[in-house]
């Protein structure tokens, strides 16, 4: 599903991604471990072209989506990922159904239907909003706005936002790190019931935990580079350079 070759970025004379490789099959969910500035959130955002960088390619299900020398301008109307950010950014001026249909409801808006087709559109818009809400749990809470939410509330309206894009990519950002213990299973519970559906996930975190529950394989990052990736279990139980050994090691004695 997903080919990166080479991604490299620089902010300045700083070195956030070096020379990023790595493939990821349909269905699977690959977690990201990584200390704070080892470029994981860099890498997601500029799969999902908010950030574009100086060297590599992207390709997506055979087809090159991104290379060397172009611009990302014009990447998010079509993008293939979709990104739930770590802090929900949920707009708090509309209610948990309208942030869920607010980016189909614009990209229709930009379509100029006529009046009657446009209504029945926003119609079956406003119906498959319900549907993920339904799925994440939160059909009761449809009509709440983000402060009437916990912040497992919020994550999951963001999961369903992002799911109504229909993404074939779905990619997270620290999806656990401001929740507490019982918010984190929640949230937990949400991405296991993704992976069951074979929906195709990267999911960066420090939470070992975490990659523990939902990975088919995990990556450590540090310094801009993937220095070791592996299936879930010998990953955690060989680790093949001291780097990722020492990781594991802090990881295990904070948590």
């Amino acid at each position: 599903m997903l080919t990166v070759e080479n991604l490299s970025k620089q902010f300045g004379a700083t070195q956030v991604l070096d020379d990023v490789s790595f493939t990821l099959e349909q269905g699977k969910v690959m977690s990201i471990l990584g200390s704070s500035g080892s470029g994981k959130t860099t890498l997601l955002r500029c799969l999902n072209g908010l950030e574009t960088p100086q060297k590599g390619k992207i390709i997506v299900d055979g087809t090159c989506i991104w290379q060397t020398g172009e611009s990302m301008n014009g990447r998010m109307k079509d993008s293939p990922f979709g990104l739930v950010f770590q802090g929900f950014h949920l707009f708090p001026q509309y209610t948990a159904l309208q942030n869920v249909m607010l980016a189909p409801s614009l990209r229709l808006k930009k379509q100029k239907l006529p009046a009657a087709q446009y209504k029945e559109q926003i119609q079956q818009l406003r119906q498959r909003a319900s549907q993920l809400l339904e799925r994440m749990g939160l059909s009761h809470r449809a009509d709440s706005y983000p402060y009437q939410l916990s912040g497992g509330q919020q994550q999951r309206v963001a999961i369903a936002r992002a799911l109504i894009m229909e993404p074939q990519i779905l990619c997270f950002d620290e999806p656990t790190s401001a929740l507490d213990p019982e918010l984190t299973r929640e949230v937990i519970k949400v991405l296991q019931q993704l992976k069951e559906e074979k929906t195709t996930m990267i999911v960066v975190t420090h939470q070992m935990r975490l990659a523990k529950a939902i990975s088919d394989e995990v990556a450590y990052m540090a310094y801009g580079r993937i220095w070791e990736r592996g299936p879930v279990e010998e990953f955690f139980q060989n680790p093949k350079t001291e780097k990722l050994a020492a990781f594991l090691a802090s990881a295990t004695a904070h948590e």
